[in-house]
């Protein structure tokens, strides 16, 4: 298998999606207990029982890669080819019945994101992002993975999970954002980056995200044509200070970079 060919890996990354679709619809709306963290972020059985299915096929399937899941940790450090998993990103929705949830499966290699999978497990809903190829999305309510042109901020529709999210923000270059843009929307977790390459949304700016949470957005978005980086406009990194900007449109992403440098 040569370096660019991805295709064997995104059929173990489809098959981590189904396992975890058939593990976590069932749960929805079951009234299931929620056990707090340590860092007081809800966790369900069926976070952790999605992640052991899925770590199970990468154990089965591809024994050398490493894997760092949000629930059970990193194994096998060294390895070039690493998945990250969430299982459920977006548990406060998922525990209170709001399917703007979603399983992400992210592959990086050299520590770049190459393969994104977002997944709807409940409306059905998945995006795939390889990289060079452009977003591939299945869906019965339908939609095109194809981000919007919108190269001004006035006309945008900036999006965030919540406010909470935004008081570990380095600065507050995003009230400067929110007061430029069309219009603010709340909530959504990974299914607004998933919206954001429907062309629904046009700018998501979020801050105290893992690198779970955001490397299988980056294929996706990439693919169906916008861009993300963290806030300053470099690009993501684990060590990074946690903050994700996405924008459909690269023009718009440039303003939202300099609207954010100039909060001072």
């Amino acid at each position: 298998m040569s370096d660019d060919d991805l295709t064997p890996f995104l059929d173990v990354a489809i098959m981590m999606a189904e396992a975890a679709r058939c593990v976590v619809r069932p749960w929805f709306r079951r009234g299931i207990s929620v056990t707090d963290k340590a860092d007081e972020s809800p966790v369900t059985i069926a976070d952790r029982t999605a992640e052991r299915v899925m770590r199970a096929i990468l154990s089965e399937r591809l024994p050398d890669h490493g894997v760092f899941g949000e629930e059970f940790g990193l194994v096998n450090d060294a390895a070039r080819y690493r998945w990250l998993l969430d299982p459920v990103d977006g548990t406060r929705a998922f525990v209170t019945g709001r399917p703007l949830f979603g399983t992400l499966i992210a592959l990086l290699r050299d520590g770049q994101p190459v393969l994104g999978v977002i997944d709807q497990p409940v409306l059905q809903e998945r995006w795939i992002g390889v990289a060079g190829q452009p977003t591939r999305f299945s869906s019965p309510l339908g939609g095109t993975p194809v981000t919007r042109p919108c190269p001004r901020l006035a006309d945008a529709e900036l999006s965030c999970t919540s406010p909470e999210m935004l008081e570990s923000a380095p600065h507050e270059g995003w009230k400067t954002l929110k007061a430029g843009a069309k219009r603010m929307t709340w909530g959504g977790d990974c299914y607004a980056y998933g919206l954001l390459a429907l062309g629904q949304v046009d700018l998501i700016a979020e801050c105290d995200m893992n690198p779970w949470d955001w490397a299988a957005l980056v294929p996706v978005i990439e693919g169906a044509g916008g861009k993300v980086t963290a806030w300053d406009g470099s690009p993501l990194r684990a060590d990074g200070d946690r903050t994700v900007l996405a924008a459909g449109d690269p023009v718009l992403h440039a303003e939202a970079v300099r609207t954010l440098a100039g909060h001072g």
